[in-house]
């Protein structure tokens, strides 16, 4: 019995583990091992072509590439207008719904989080429908009131109009996280600032903000993240406009390098570091929340 007893949460924990390993684990040792190779033509003619080790040469190639550069730049600005605009709503709306004197609670909930479950590149075909020209709505209003429509893929206007669909996107799921959290905060503590005079606002931002602190982290790593992937959002819409380039954004950047250039050694070598800048940041995000979350107790 004791045998099975100390078996037992091995045989359980199994199955997650396999999965882990064979989608995690082999993908990403194979990305790296891609990494480390490339393709070379060797002998006099035709020449055959064989993989060989180049060690970090990918990696030297991927670092010089301008054109990544760029891709980071355009992700860092569309990033300035996601996360902030993202974080900031679905805190809004956590503190709303949570309010004690708002009505619609359930339907609202439902409004807002479904979005979630449209798949980004359904949405972002929904809004490109929307941004053209031809079928815009929106243009449409502002010509039947005799003004001129708005350009939705302008050079600046553009990371706006993608950024939109990511926070539509994204906000119904960040908002359920710190609702549920917001839930579980026990009412006496709310119960006791009223009886001190507290206002709803002043209770909000006194008692519920500092307490949403960890799910606020998690949720602003998640936005994070999503931001440093964003590939289905400006990939749809490239074909509706001109000013979204093949890598406009560095995951279309790497999909250019392994599957249009064909060379998949230094798309792995860029998705290995793209992969390494995610972790960093994520780490560094964690080590910046903690940091001032630390300092507010004391």
């Amino acid at each position: 019995m004791t045998g099975r007893r100390t078996r037992a949460p091995y045989v359980m924990a199994a199955p997650a583990v396999i999965l882990f390993v064979v989608f995690i684990v082999v993908p990403i040792g194979y990305a790296v091992w891609l990494s480390l190779h490339a393709m070379r033509v060797s002998g006099a003619g035709l020449g055959i072509r064989a993989e060989v080790f180049v060690g970090l040469g990918n990696y030297l190639d991927a670092v010089k590439d301008t054109a990544l550069y760029e891709a980071i730049q355009r992700m860092l600005a569309y990033g300035v207008i996601m996360v902030p605009v993202t974080m900031g709503l679905a805190l809004l709306f956590a503190l709303l719904l949570d309010a004690p004197r708002v009505g619609g609670k359930r339907a609202s909930r439902i409004t807002i989080f479904l979005p979630y479950a449209v798949p980004g590149v359904i949405a972002s075909l929904l809004w490109g429908f929307i941004y053209l020209p031809a079928v815009s709505p929106i243009g449409a209003a502002f010509k039947a009131v005799g003004l001129d429509a708005p350009d939705f893929f302008g050079d600046v206007s553009v990371f706006f109009s993608v950024a939109n669909i990511a926070v539509w996107g994204s906000v119904g799921f960040n908002m359920v996280v710190l609702y549920t959290t917001l839930r579980a905060i026990p009412k006496e503590l709310y119960e006791a600032a009223r009886l001190d005079g507290a206002s709803e606002w002043r209770i909000a931002l006194r008692i519920k903000v500092p307490l949403l602190r960890p799910a606020l982290t998690m949720t602003s790593v998640f936005t994070l993240i999503g931001m440093l992937q964003v590939f289905s959002e400006p990939a749809t819409l490239r074909p509706m406009s001109n000013t979204i380039t093949q890598d406009w954004v560095p995951l279309m950047r790497i999909y250019q390098q392994a599957f249009v250039d064909n060379d998949t050694y230094l798309g792995a070598a860029s998705s290995v570091l793209l992969a390494g800048a995610t972790v960093l940041l994520s780490l560094a995000a964690l080590a910046v929340f903690r940091s001032r979350s630390a300092r507010s107790e004391r």
